[in-house]
């Protein structure tokens, strides 16, 4: 019952926060509301030209409009209390009530786990603040893991030879495309998640996605020895995967 009145009074914080917020905008502050539409129009029209440089700059212009014209807002700093309280409540909690996991472990020879070597390796790609990347030639597969700010990344399947099992690709976006090349005996399973921008898989598109997770699967991927794992996500960008 306790549970269920901290949970109702933060809703309820949270709600009063974004009336406040509206009711600011469009009753008190006409300058913030004009910034608003401004920016928004920037993040739209750059959105639609995403390929070029002039696109990227009013996109990125326009969300870094919207952010300072919303911070500078009293309601929206009161929003921002509420999030922090309500985050400090949940730690507060996950510190007295843990969850626990017991995974269940093979016996094995301690002397062998703690004379086991391990090496460090270098990786294909970097994570990148600025700037695009790409594999352009011929190079010896690994699993990536990266990171980009703002920038488009390249990755071309047929440059390597893929191992007997699954490979994973896992990207995190800012602003960008990333663009992904299979050869057509490769079986993969994409996840995808977005703010703003599009997708297409092979000959499947995704027109427009406004903060949506999508998943696609090959009929032949559970069954394939050889197979790709993309895990990609952004704030703003088109994802592209095709044969070649």
């Amino acid at each position: 019952m306790i549970e269920r009145i901290r949970t109702d009074f933060f809703s309820w914080m949270f709600m009063i926060a974004v009336i406040l917020l509206f009711v600011q905008v469009i009753f008190f502050d006409w300058h913030s509301l004009f910034l608003l539409l401004l920016f928004t129009g920037c993040i739209f029209y750059g959105r639609k030209r995403l390929h070029d440089n002039r696109g990227k700059f009013l996109f990125g212009v326009g969300w870094v409009g919207v952010i300072i014209t919303m911070i500078n807002m009293a309601a929206f700093k009161f929003l921002l209390f509420v999030i922090l309280i309500y985050f400090v409540y949940l730690f507060l909690k996950s510190k007295k009530e843990p969850n626990l996991l017991s995974p269940v472990v093979k016996e094995t020879d301690p002397s062998r786990i703690k004379n086991r070597p391990l090496h460090k390796r270098t990786t294909l790609l970097k994570n990148m603040l600025f700037g695009k990347q790409t594999t352009d030639q011929i190079y010896e597969w690994d699993d990536i893991n990266i990171q980009a700010g703002i920038g488009d990344t390249i990755i071309d399947l047929s440059n390597t030879i893929l191992p007997n099992c699954e490979s994973v690709i896992s990207i995190r976006h800012f602003v960008g495309n990333i663009q992904i090349l299979v050869p057509y005996d490769i079986e993969i399973s994409i996840n995808h998640s977005a703010m703003a921008g599009r997708a297409q898989i092979f000959q499947h598109q995704e027109p427009r996605l406004l903060n949506e997770t999508v998943a696609f699967q090959t009929d032949g991927y559970e069954d394939s020895k050889q197979r790709m794992k993309i895990i990609t996500s952004m704030v703003a960008g088109n994802l592209e995967v095709k044969h070649i």
